[in-house]
C-alpha cells in the first residue's frame, strides 16, 4: 500500500473535519474510515472519489491520491493548446475581446498570467507585467506595489486574505503561502485595521501615470471543469469604480 491514507488524513485535517464528521459526510462508519487513514483497509476507487469530493479536494491533488492507492487518474491534464480544449480557448478569447475597453487577464492557481486583452497589456505593461510572469512575483519580488496602488495598505491586506485562502483550499500552495508571509510582513499591512463598516468591495486605486484608476474584479471560472488546466483557471475582469475611471478607460480603447 501507499501514503493514500496519511494524505487523506491530511487533507481531512485541512478541513478542520473530525473522522465522524467525515464519515458521516460520506456515508461510511468511522471506524472503516480510521481504517482507511492507518492502512489498515483498502479503499475502492469510489470509495476514493466519493471522500475527494467530500473534502472539496483540487482535480491534481484528487489524481494523486488515486495514483497513491494504485488506481489511474481520473481528470485528465491536456495542454492549453490542444485541439481538444479549443471551444475553451474560443470561450476565453470571446470573454477577453468583449471586455475591452476594460482589462482582463487569465491566471493559473499560482497567479501566473497566461493571457491578456489589450487595454490590460496597456495598463500593466508598463509596470513590467507581462504574459508568463507570476502577478505575485511583480507586486512582491520588485517592491513596485507600494508605488503603483495608492491604498496599498488596504489592498495588500485584501490579496494577503486571498492568497490565505486559496492556499488553504488547494491544500497549501508554497508559492502563495511566501507571498502571503511577505505580505503579512509588511508593517503598512501588519498595521492597516479595516473599516467598520466594511465597503462593498474593496477597489485597486491604481497609478497610470499622473492618472489614478480605481478598479474592482470579478472571477470567472468553469465552473463544471473536470480537466486539470481547465478548473485552475481564472479569469479576472476588471471594472470601473467610479466615472472618471470609466471615462480614461473607454478613451484609452
Amino acid at each position: 500500500m501507499s501514503n493514500f491514507g496519511q494524505e487523506l488524513k491530511t487533507w481531512r485535517t485541512t478541513r478542520r473535519l473530525s473522522q465522524l464528521a467525515l464519515a458521516t459526510d460520506s456515508g461510511i462508519s468511522a471506524r472503516h474510515l480510521s481504517f482507511l487513514e492507518t492502512g489498515r483497509a483498502r479503499p475502492s476507487r469510489g470509495m476514493i472519489l466519493r471522500l475527494t469530493d467530500c473534502l472539496n479536494i483540487p482535480r491534481p491533488a484528487r489524481n494523486h491520491m488515486l495514483v497513491a492507492a494504485g488506481f489511474a487518474p481520473a481528470y485528465p491534464e491536456i495542454k492549453r493548446d490542444a485541439e481538444m480544449l479549443a471551444p475553451f480557448s474560443q470561450a476565453i478569447d470571446r470573454m477577453l475581446e468583449k471586455h475591452a475597453p476594460y482589462p482582463a487577464s487569465v491566471m493559473d492557481r499560482e497567479w501566473c498570467i497566461l493571457q491578456m486583452n489589450a487595454p490590460a497589456q496597456l495598463l500593466f505593461g508598463g509596470v513590467g507585467l507581462q504574459v508568463g510572469q507570476s502577478l505575485i512575483d511583480i507586486l512582491l519580488e520588485t517592491n513596485i506595489g507600494p508605488e503603483v496602488v495608492e491604498n496599498w495598505p488596504e489592498f495588500g491586506h485584501h490579496i494577503l486574505m486571498r492568497l490565505r485562502a486559496e492556499s488553504a483550499e488547494a491544500g497549501g500552495l508554497a508559492s502563495l503561502d511566501k507571498a502571503a508571509q511577505i505580505l503579512a510582513d509588511d508593517p503598512a499591512i501588519a498595521s492597516y485595521e479595516p473599516p467598520i463598516p466594511l465597503p462593498a468591495v474593496t477597489p485597486t486605486r491604481f497609478r497610470a501615470g499622473p492618472t489614478t484608476l480605481s478598479l474592482f474584479s470579478t472571477f470567472a471560472q468553469f465552473g463544471s471543469a473536470e480537466e486539470v488546466t481547465l478548473s485552475d483557471l481564472k479569469i479576472e475582469l476588471l471594472f470601473p469604480c467610479d466615472e472618471a475611471t470609466r471615462l480614461f478607460l473607454e478613451q484609452l480603447g
